[in-house]
């Protein structure tokens, strides 16, 4: 029986599987096999690197890939999990399509054998991308993970909750998006740790580096974004 004498994990331990073992945040570890049916059964393995995509992915369109397949090149990653959002609390509810709709066509446009489309967020109870990456690294330690995001991100991430702490969870890229890049280099969070960025060759290793640590890539750029392809669409 979990919680019974001798039968406790280790503070600091992964959960066991199949067990809700510990709590964390105030919310009941969820069974490995949980997390491993949300993953696709491809749990990461202590040493890979996994980049980290989240958003609302409504829809998920030709951008959320190109940055994807970039990450994957350029970060050296094992492999990319592509986080669709039950809510992102900054946007708005209305217009929103269903969980699961977002994460069908998701799926339909990855089609990369290293995207993992992946609604772990509504498995582990989480919304705030501090909590995420908290809750990640706990399940999954040893694991190097790159928070990926535009530089729109770069530029509006101090409205983010807790925001500090995510530079302190996890690497970040921070690839480049159209009229954003000289505003988020001069936001607040880029000046804040500006100590942190890598540049030049050593980029490549950013899932190494010890935290906090970012690095701003310029790319090929693709002017498409979710609200592009809705207006698109008729959405």
């Amino acid at each position: 029986m979990i919680g019974s004498p001798g039968s406790r994990p280790a503070e600091g331990a992964p959960p066991r599987p199949g067990r809700l073992a510990l709590r964390h945040g105030g919310r009941p570890l969820v069974a490995r096999r949980r997390l491993a049916a949300a993953l696709g059964s491809r749990l990461p393995r202590p040493g890979q690197r996994i980049g980290l995509l989240g958003g609302s992915f409504n829809p998920a369109h030709a951008g959320h890939r190109h940055i994807s397949l970039l990450a994957l090149q350029r970060l050296g990653l094992d492999g990319l999990w592509w986080l669709v959002s039950p809510q992102n609390p900054l946007k708005p509810s209305a217009g929103m399509a269903p969980h699961a709709a977002r994460i069908a066509r998701a799926e339909k446009l990855a089609k990369h054998r290293d995207i993992t489309v992946t609604g772990i967020e509504s498995v582990i109870g989480t919304q705030a991308t501090a909590d995420t990456l908290a809750a990640l690294t706990r399940y999954f330690p040893g694991v190097q993970f790159v928070w990926i995001m535009g530089a729109d991100n770069l530029q509006q991430i101090a409205r983010w909750e807790r925001w500090p702490q995510i530079f302190h969870a996890a690497a970040i890229a921070v690839f480049d998006r159209p009229t954003y890049s000289h505003r988020a280099l001069a936001a607040k969070a880029a000046r804040r740790f500006r100590r942190a960025r890598v540049v030049g060759r050593a980029v490549g290793g950013l899932a190494t580096r010890p935290l906090p640590a970012w690095a701003f890539l310029p790319i090929p750029l693709s002017k498409l974004s979710a609200t592009d392809l809705r207006r698109l669409e008729g959405g």
